[in-house]
């Protein structure tokens, strides 16, 4: 009896198991299919659709090296690149000479000190100088007795004592002797003598920062010897070399922008194109003016002219490294409120670091340019995470 009552007992169990796995797989093909579906729907569409879209505050940017260019069209054609040099304006480089020779006995100032105009830098101890200085006060002397010769013989000649002849006499004398006092005191400071005579004060011309000094206290300078340069910062510009025919597109006025080396842009205007080429480099030269503290004479650089005469298109030409290539699409990451947007573009020609694209992008529009990989490994990242 008990081991049919157990029989019993194993068979209803089994019979609610089975009912249980039953139950749990109709739910199973009735629930499941809709929700995996579903869950699968929404993997495909993030796999096609990639975040195009990177959020960044402007210290980021400014952190992460990223120069941002407003592009402009016209195509390749309405840009010219060429190889410069910052150079001194004319009224921004003076060379220092002694005008005396004679020993060097006092320095004021050395390599990288400020001037100003009319500053002394030396001292030179000259007989030469002394020299000088005995005809200024000669001349001096001479022109003050001429004048009381003058004035007592215009008395005597006012009084009928002496004759007419001896009075214009004077008056020639004294003329002269004015004239010779004007000339030593134009010597005198031409040369810069110093108040005692004893020797010449060598003095920048313009205000600026000495560049170069080639003084020591106790040498013995030539007159005319370059003892110093001076520089002034604010009075540059730059020399770029372009080919003849690039040059009859040019004019004074033209825009240009100046590319530093360490990746900034700076804007300037050209002044003037040199009428005739270069006998060694067969190349014309376009003198742009342009301000900028950081640029010091000397300076390498790159510079894209932009001609207001030549054919052009309306294709806008951005830098080759702004061009990104984002899941087998070029594109561009043009500046937004909130950071950077990935926008796909068309792209044209290449030449010297530029490319031009067709379509995609409006004349006006804000694009990274250096170091807009960073954006892409950046972007790259986010959908990875997001994965």
């Amino acid at each position: 009896m008990i081991t049919q009552n157990r029989r019993l007992l194993g068979g209803v169990g089994g019979a609610v198991l089975l009912a249980a796995v039953g139950g749990f797989t109709v739910a199973r093909c009735t629930a499941d299919p809709a929700a995996e579906a579903q869950k699968s729907s929404i993997g495909e569409d993030s796999a096609e659709a990639p975040p195009s879209s990177l959020a960044m505050t402007d210290e980021a940017i400014r952190a992460a090296d990223i120069a941002v260019e407003a592009v402009r069209s016209g195509g390749l054609g309405s840009e010219i690149p060429a190889q410069a040099t910052v150079t001194a304006a004319p009224n921004g480089e003076a060379i220092v000479t002694a005008r005396a020779g004679g020993a060097v006995t006092r320095v004021f100032k050395r390599l990288g000190d400020p001037v100003k105009a009319g500053e002394g830098l030396a001292v030179v101890q000259s007989r030469d100088a002394a020299q000088i200085a005995a005809d200024r006060t000669a001349a001096d002397a001479r022109a003050v007795l001429a004048q009381r010769n003058l004035a007592r013989e215009r008395q005597l000649y006012e009084q009928k004592v002496s004759a007419r002849v001896d009075y214009e006499r004077a008056q020639a004398e004294a003329a002269a002797a004015s004239a010779e006092a004007r000339r030593a005191q134009v010597a005198a400071s031409a040369a810069n003598v110093t108040r005692d005579g004893s020797g010449v004060i060598v003095a920048s011309p313009i205000s600026g920062r000495v560049t170069a000094a080639s003084i020591s206290v106790g040498a013995f300078v030539q007159p005319e010897t370059e003892l110093f340069r001076v520089a002034d910062p604010r009075q540059i510009q730059v020399e770029a070399a372009v080919g003849p025919l690039d040059a009859q597109r040019l004019a004074a006025g033209d825009t240009a922008i100046v590319e530093l080396p360490d990746g900034r842009t700076i804007d300037a205007r050209v002044r003037s194109i040199t009428p005739t080429l270069s006998g060694e480099t067969r190349a014309a030269t376009a003198v742009l003016d342009v301000r900028d503290s950081a640029l010091v004479p000397g300076l390498a650089v790159r510079v894209r002219l932009r001609p207001s005469r030549g054919d052009v298109s309306g294709a806008i030409v951005v830098p080759e490294e702004g061009l990104q290539s984002l899941e087998g699409r070029d594109v561009v990451f043009v500046r937004t409120k909130q950071g950077f947007r990935a926008q796909s573009v068309t792209i044209g020609q290449r030449s010297a670091g530029r490319v031009e694209v067709t379509s995609g992008l409006k004349p006006g529009q804000m694009i990274a340019t250096r170091n807009a990989f960073l954006l892409k490994a950046e972007l790259g990242k986010g959908a990875g995470e997001e994965e």
